[in-house]
């Protein structure tokens, strides 16, 4: 590093001229790629300016928009999709349209900007993340009744009640957003993290503010809003013919392969066709590959089979039957899985951040969050003017310290009266130890775009579970633990993704915090209200087979079980299958990893294979037609494709997400839809031919 630094202060007169000459060329090259020049005229607001009453509210009604659709994912397949680009669009329309009318009528006080607008997409994830992280598709629900009758336990049950949930919300979900906060200059400065989708969310806003960007995010809207309209009109058109048991597009014929329990059809969703023109279509594959080899392969294998080395009884929905194999082998993959990328991501994280502070200057020590450094004249004048105001705006480390000591004190006295199971001592090892996983998740997002929020969660169920044993309610304590930890860390790399986002738009760290702030306060409200709704329109919600089945819900009270009880609830030889399974998502990652991008993009991922063992693919279907889609318009417009293809996305998952609401409204009143349609095999078909004939 000495030897670097006295060649770039040395001065060689024979080559200044050559290199005035460069540096002329850099600067020009440099001004043409800069953004931060287009808005160089442009005055940035103060962080309170940045805080608007009509961003905010703005922010609340997406919020609940948005909370529909991420809940509408929990409680069907899981796979919530990134919806930031939706959210940075509809800010943007509402409130570029609302300041133009009052601009209009001469009311206008302060123009929209581009801090504003990432204040608003801020404050919408960070609501609607509540709807994944509170765990209503996984270990919240997993404390019910419901749940617990679909496994060997049903002991170790919570009865849901609004009260509670919102109570244990609003006790867990702050935690994280004080934990990195002292961190934000070492992540986003020093060591450079790319965080790709807050990066990739800064210059959507940044071109919404420039007139061809603007021009372009007219466009997008405008097709969210048309395909919005048409998935709404087609989730109403689905329920006025189709809804009610036995009825609907989910009896469309299958696509021939002799699935045990029939779950292979397209059922028309236009949520998830939207989701599979967003998922890289390897997971869109590898979502279809899960589905043929267990109902396509293995359930008709096993459900066939006249010998005793499978389960007793296959027709059983208990842990006796195919059940556990759904479940279990589902498990195994699961572990196998974020094991793997649990220790890729740890490595990479280690690594990178011996190699940040190897190479820095060792005198000038870590730098903290209250450390002015001295920006480096080498900077590009983008890096100059981002760094000089990111700064600008401190949050003091004694403010974060002190904040999340006093949240811990007051959860750990809150949560123990919420789950009676969970010891405060339990609670107190949690926040011990989760501002160095908070760190390690959020750094090793930085690096990969890849949260492991719900892997750091399942080892707290093992561990706080295993702890409390089963005869001290471990299950439910491990669940419990589960959401404690699954909630610091996951909203600890959220935080950070902002801080990039804001770093990028040159929105205040400030502006950042207290939306994020506000935007869970108001998660810990709707999130819960939303899942409410659902849980008192659908009697069904969480059972197999229903609309809304939860598959996580189960998988993770299975974790919960092995923790405290060991293999004995696993059907016969089920363990075996796990240990294959297990390994195979191990071997799977590694050729992935080792054959190259090339190739990888071939091999299907075992997390997104695992969900159909136990849900079956009629999901993965819409999806693959969603990648398929998307492709063909590629092929003929790639440019348009590329342009407009998140919108319209956008749209058909906004628009189908938001139908739920009505739909929940209408079961709650007990009306029915006037029209049963049934789609029919030909074989069946005749049956009911003959006899009606009869």
């Amino acid at each position: 590093m000495g030897k670097n630094e006295g060649e770039e202060n040395g001065f060689d007169p024979e080559n200044h001229n050559q290199e005035e000459e460069e540096d002329k060329k850099k600067h020009l090259k440099e001004e043409e790629l800069s953004v931060e020049r287009i808005f160089e005229n442009q005055e940035v607001p103060s962080w309170r300016k940045q805080l608007t009453v009509r961003a905010f509210v703005v922010s609340f009604v997406l919020s609940i928009l948005f909370s529909f659709i991420v809940m509408k994912f929990n409680l069907t397949t899981g796979i919530i999709p990134s919806l930031n680009v939706s959210a940075g669009l509809l800010g943007f329309f509402f409130v570029n349209t609302w300041t133009k009318l009052l601009q209009k009528s001469g009311l206008l006080r302060q123009p929209f900007t581009r801090q504003e607008n990432t204040v608003i997409q801020t404050c919408v994830v960070a609501s609607s993340g509540i709807s994944f992280s509170g765990g209503y598709g996984n270990y919240l629900f997993a404390m019910s009744e419901r749940i617990a009758k679909q496994s060997t336990d049903t002991l170790d049950i919570k009865k849901l009640s609004l009260g509670w949930m919102i109570g244990f919300l609003f006790a867990v979900s702050f935690l994280g957003l004080f934990s990195v906060v002292p961190l934000r200059k070492i992540m986003i400065i020093d060591f450079k993290l790319t965080y790709p989708s807050g990066t990739a969310t800064a210059h959507l806003i940044n071109s919404f503010q420039t007139p061809q960007g603007a021009k372009l995010a007219k466009k997008q809207v405008r097709e969210l809003g048309k395909f919005f309209t048409i998935s709404f009109l087609w989730g109403f058109f689905q329920w006025f013919y189709t809804a009610g048991e036995n009825c609907g597009f989910a009896n469309f014929p299958s696509l021939g392969l002799k699935a045990y329990d029939s779950k292979f059809y397209f059922d028309f969703s236009t949520t998830y066709v939207g989701v599979g023109m967003i998922c890289p279509h390897i997971i869109n594959i590898s979502l279809l590959v899960g589905g043929i080899l267990s109902w396509g392969l293995m359930w008709p294998l096993i459900g066939d089979r006249k010998g005793d080395w499978y389960a007793a009884d296959l027709s059983s929905d208990s842990f006796s039957g195919l059940q556990g194999y759904k479940v279990f082998i589902a498990i195994a993959l699961i572990l196998g899985d974020g094991l793997y990328n649990f220790l890729k991501v740890l490595s990479q994280t280690i690594v990178g951040l011996s190699h940040q502070l190897r190479y820095k200057d060792a005198s000038s020590g870590l730098p903290v969050a209250d450390h002015f450094s001295l920006v480096s004249s080498r900077l590009s004048y983008d890096d100059k003017r981002r760094t000089q105001l990111f700064l600008k705006d401190q949050i003091p480390t004694l403010f974060a310290v002190g904040g999340y000591v006093a949240i811990a004190a007051i959860a750990m006295a809150i949560l123990p009266h919420i789950f009676h199971q969970l010891k405060w001592y339990h609670i107190l090892v949690i926040y011990i130890f989760a501002p160095t996983l908070a760190f390690c998740n959020a750094y090793g997002c930085g690096l990969t775009d890849w949260s492991l929020g719900s892997t750091y969660g399942k080892l707290s169920i093992f561990i706080i579970g295993a702890w409390a044993g089963a005869s001290h309610g471990g299950v439910l304590a491990g669940l419990a633990a589960c959401g404690v930890m699954m909630n610091i860390v996951s909203t600890a790399s959220d935080l950070m993704q902002d801080f990039k986002t804001g770093y990028l738009t040159l929105a205040s760290p400030r502006s950042m915090f207290v939306s994020q702030i506000i935007g869970t306060a108001m998660g810990c409200v709707i999130s819960p209200c939303v899942f409410w709704l659902f849980y008192k329109a659908f009697d069904d919600l969480g059972q197999p087979g229903s609309q809304y089945p939860t598959p996580y819900a189960v998988v993770y009270r299975n974790m919960a079980l092995l923790g405290v009880k060991g293999f004995s609830s696993l059907p016969k030889n089920c363990l075996l299958l796990c240990y294959v399974f297990f390994g195979g998502a191990i071997m799977i990652n590694l050729i992935r990893d080792l054959v190259g991008k090339k190739w990888a993009r071939f091999i299907p991922v075992p997390m997104a294979m695992a969900i159909p063992f136990y849900l079956g693919s009629y999901f993965a279907i819409d999806m693959c037609v969603g990648s398929l889609i998307l492709f063909v318009w590629g092929k003929i417009n790639k440019a348009k494709a590329d342009a407009l293809a998140p919108a319209v996305a956008s749209g058909l998952i906004c628009g189908d997400g938001i139908w739920t609401l009505p739909a929940s409204i209408f079961a709650l009143a007990g009306v029915k839809p006037p029209i049963c349609m049934k789609f029919l095999s030909r074989g069946n078909n005749a049956k009911v031919d003959k006899f009606l004939g009869s």
